[in-house]
């Protein structure tokens, strides 16, 4: 997940409450662990690089459609306004 742009994006938030609600809500469809990156430039356009990183792509899914996904999105507006975008990436 990456966030760009916006007026606030609050790091401490992200980390201490956003991503162990990620793992509380999808650990049981197969997440393993969650990061947080931040940019060093404070002017970057990305905010926030979020690693999500699940059992396989069918884990990835199964969380992404559970009923669970719904506190997860609905968190986000408490820590930022920046735009949410996914990216799937596969071990090479």
């Amino acid at each position: 997940m990456t966030c760009s742009g916006g007026t606030y994006f609050d790091r401490d938030y992200y980390v201490d409450v956003h991503l162990p609600l990620a793992l509380a809500c999808w650990a049981q469809h197969g997440l393993e662990s969650a990061s947080a990156f931040f940019p060093r430039d404070a002017d970057a356009a990305d905010v926030s690089v979020g690693i999500y990183r699940f059992r396989d792509e069918a884990a990835l899914r199964t969380a992404l459609a559970s009923t669970e996904t719904e506190a997860v999105m609905t968190d986000v507006p408490r820590f930022t306004d920046a735009v949410v975008s996914r990216s799937i990436g596969l071990p090479l």
